[in-house]
């Protein structure tokens, strides 16, 4: 993920769309920061983002969700339309079984690798590069790193599941048992390794780590070790962790966190298994944080920012949003409204003034998100949907292998066309790059470029 991604905050970015404290080094005596960011903090913070270059990096897609972790693209016109004729499949590769969406690392002589992973034989972690023009592979690392989930969750699989994120020549993995590594992406060589369970004497996470590495600037940030950990990324040293769930089964996320500014002040949105926080991403300080209702603590998806609120959704819970004032030590957050539908794994996209979110009973729903009503929900599909948008239309993947085109309006479903992209089940994220797709079923990766 380059430096870039998120410079757009600090010039209207919020408005892409249609609108717009810390505990310390593990050791150290200091007690946690101030709840309130100091000035000079702020102050050094905004100049580190305002800083950064302004036209970003390709290859585009190197993170959760893609360039800005919200499921947009910033490319051409997609084609017109969809179907099996019009996508030409360039290579397959077999892969053992993985939950990681394909991320894309530029290797610096010109060529682009394809980076996945894949659990081998209940045992090994492996992530491999691909040569994004051939299938050719490039290089392989791995780690010894299985576990298995509880048997009420076994049905899903016990393999690797975070999707991995590329920054600078550096590609961060997060492995099953609570391990971030970073790998030169170039010749896959180990930079260096935290075990968090070593290094906060905190229990294995029961359905392993799940939540997806964030760079920003200098750092990395990741929901691990039974809380919200910033390490740098040269070196993998921990600066601080935050918001101490307890880790084990009833702690250790599986939301992603995501940079973005509200009320002027940059946060690192933070969904735990219970709570929807907002971060300084400097000082660590827990700017804010509010419940969020959900079964079993099955808080999934990536919050998203609309207009300067946050919309999220949780199975159990429903759909929320809230109104956001950092400033504020009364009530720095308030929720405006609260809908019945559930949100599951899927991440939602918002496009105008509407959240497309696929849902736990199988539907694909447009909410309003001034009022939160239902514009429209349709009938059901399948279990998981990926979704990745370009103006106002919206690629979805569903876990059966069946890809849709989909216009994004609030006056009625409208599905422009759909192919056939995997005969096994696909609940890894899809990647788009340009006209190229990538899908990771649970057999493998195959690339197709739309015509």
């Amino acid at each position: 993920m380059p430096k870039t991604q998120y410079s757009e905050l600090l010039s209207g970015g919020e408005a892409r769309h249609g609108g717009s404290g810390g505990e310390r080094r593990a050791g150290s005596p200091n007690g946690p920061p101030s709840p309130r960011l100091a000035p000079g903090g702020f102050y050094a913070l905004v100049v580190v983002v305002a800083a950064l270059p302004l036209v970003a990096a390709e290859p585009g897609w190197t993170q959760w969700r893609g360039p800005g972790r919200d499921g947009f693209v910033a490319a051409a016109d997609w084609p017109d339309g969809l179907s099996s004729e019009r996508l030409e499949r360039r290579w397959r590769i077999e892969l053992g079984p993985s939950y990681s969406g394909p991320v894309l690392a530029g290797l610096g002589d010109g060529r682009t690798a394809v980076i996945v992973t894949e659990t081998r034989d209940k045992k090994t972690e492996h992530v491999r590069a691909i040569d994004a023009a051939t299938g050719a592979e490039l290089w392989q690392a791995e780690w010894e790193g299985a576990m298995s989930v509880p048997f009420f969750a076994a049905s899903n699989g016990s393999w690797i599941r975070a999707t991995p994120c590329v920054d600078e020549g550096r590609v961060f993995v997060a492995g099953m048992r609570d391990v971030l590594v970073c790998l030169d992406a170039a010749t896959g060589r180990e930079n260096w390794r935290v075990d968090f369970m070593d290094a906060f004497e905190s229990p294995l996470p029961s359905f392993g780590f799940v939540s997806s590495p964030l760079v920003i600037g200098e750092h990395v940030y990741v929901q691990a070790g039974g809380g919200f950990v910033k390490l740098d990324k040269a070196s993998g040293e921990i600066v601080w962790r935050v918001l101490d769930d307890g880790g084990g089964m009833s702690g250790s996320a599986f939301s992603s966190p995501t940079l973005t500014m509200i009320g002027g002040l940059p946060q690192v949105l933070v969904q735990t298994r219970n709570d929807l926080a907002a971060v300084d991403p400097e000082q660590g300080t827990v700017l804010w944080k509010t419940p969020i209702k959900a079964f079993r603590g099955m808080n999934i998806v990536t919050p998203t920012v609309h207009n300067g609120k946050v919309f999220t959704t949780s199975y159990g819970g429903g759909s929320f949003l809230y109104a956001v004032d950092p400033a504020s030590d009364e009530k720095p957050v308030e929720q405006l409204w609260r809908n019945k539908v559930q949100g599951y794994m899927s991440s939602p996209i918002v496009i105008g003034n509407h959240a497309y979110v696929h849902l736990r009973n199988q539907r694909f729903a447009c909410l309003d998100l001034t009022s939160g009503e239902e514009a429209w929900i349709t009938k059901p599909f399948g279990k998981y949907w990926s979704l990745v948008a370009n103006g106002e239309m919206i690629l979805a993947l569903d876990e059966t292998g069946e890809l849709r085109l989909i216009r994004a309006t609030p006056a009625s479903f409208e599905l422009v066309g759909e192919a056939k992209v995997a005969e096994d089940e696909s609940w890894a994220h899809l990647a788009v790059e340009g006209r190229d797709i990538y899908v990771r079923d649970l057999e493998g990766l195959t690339a197709y470029r739309w015509q």
